[in-house]
């Protein structure tokens, strides 16, 4: 079959998300350049559900995904994807100034030492925020895509876009391959490459800009580190989080803007990250196990992309989720679908204005 309602480009989380929101409604074929679904910035992700991340309108997505987050529909998933360890955003000056509707409490030295055992004494005081979690990406990402091919979604890995043409009423898109599928509506989700997209569908880009984040997996001469709170610099220099017994994952908290690719860490962004960790805890470092990097991508405004594109019919963007595409994901599906199909928003979600998230927002 090469005829559909709509062509999703990008099968990650954000491409995934939509799809399974839906596919059970328009007949929806998801193609993805990578052999598998998730490479690039899902995959390579360390995502943590954190409330306070992202300034107050995506903190209204966070919100609205804990929910299904914690306690998914039984047909999506037998168990939540949420395992809570709670955050501890240390500062060495003033405390920062977090979302309203974020839970938190004030932390001073004393308490500080029991949940950061080592922390050094410059770090005097921290705000907590209780309801930081884990989330199970893999699972999540799997469980999307589950739901979407139920629903009689179609996946296609391998798939590279290289032009994309209005033919009529409908979306002729060509493969590197030389096949072509068509669609009434095309979605651009295609992460770090949105832009890439959009030009090869005849669309001005909207500045969608990937930057690297660089990751790595610490042994360290400290035990019981698994059940450790997040802990983030509140100057956001760094962060890091047990990952097992004695090991933390460790990022330095970098944007390095770059070209969409399959990015790679820099040695001098792990050696930063190493000599920043070592100026919160006096934990020993044993050796670096492993590193990585993925990319992040950030509108020009940093708050995601949903919505029809100002100028070019039935080009729908779904893009620059940023460091939080995952955490927001089943709100922003929720209201990204109801845009694209056109109907109201569900209920869960009908406080979010969506037009705080619409393309029209970059055109004069």
């Amino acid at each position: 079959m090469n005829e559909f309602d709509v062509i999703i480009v990008g099968g990650g989380i954000a491409g995934a998300s939509l799809g399974a929101e839906i596919a059970a409604k328009r007949r929806t074929l998801i193609v993805e350049a990578e052999d598998e679904c998730g490479y690039h910035a899902t995959g390579r992700s360390a995502a943590f559900y954190l409330e306070s991340y992202g300034g107050p309108e995506v903190a209204k997505l966070t919100l609205a995904s804990r929910a299904f987050l914690a306690d998914p529909p039984a047909e999506f998933s037998q168990r939540g994807f949420l395992r809570v360890r709670g955050d501890v955003h240390i500062t060495l000056d003033a405390l920062p100034e977090l979302p309203a509707a974020v839970e938190t409490r004030v932390v001073e030295r004393p308490e500080l030492e029991r949940l950061i055992p080592g922390i050094r004494p410059q770090w005097r005081r921290a705000l907590f925020e209780p309801g930081c979690a884990d989330i199970d990406v893999a699972a999540l990402h799997a469980a999307f895509l589950r739901q979407f091919r139920c629903c009689g979604g179609i996946v296609e890995t391998g798939a590279r876009v290289i032009r994309s043409e209005r033919k009529g009423d409908r979306w002729s898109v060509m493969f590197e391959d030389e096949g072509a599928r068509s669609a009434s509506i095309l979605v651009n989700a295609a992460g770090a490459w949105a832009d890439a997209v959009a030009r090869a569908a005849g669309a001005a880009p909207l500045g969608i800009a990937p930057k690297r984040r660089t990751m790595v997996q610490l042994r360290v001469g400290r035990t019981g580190l698994r059940k450790l709170p997040l802990v983030d610099a509140a100057d956001g220099s760094f962060y890091f989080k047990g990952e097992a017994d004695s090991s933390v994952w460790l990022s330095p908290h970098d944007e390095i803007p770059t070209d969409p690719c399959d990015a790679a860490p820099e040695e001098i962004d792990v050696a930063v990250a190493i000599d920043r960790f070592e100026q919160a805890v006096d934990w020993p470092v044993e050796r670096v196990e492993r590193s990585w990097a993925g990319l992040r991508s950030f509108a020009p405004d940093r708050l995601p992309v949903y919505g029809f594109d100002a100028e070019v019919p039935d080009l729908f963007w779904c893009a620059g989720q940023g460091g939080f595409g995952i955490q927001t994901s089943p709100a922003a599906a929720k209201m990204a679908a109801a845009l694209l199909v056109g109907e109201p928003l569900p209920e869960s979600i009908a406080h979010i204005d969506p037009a705080v998230f619409s393309p029209m927002r970059f055109r004069s």
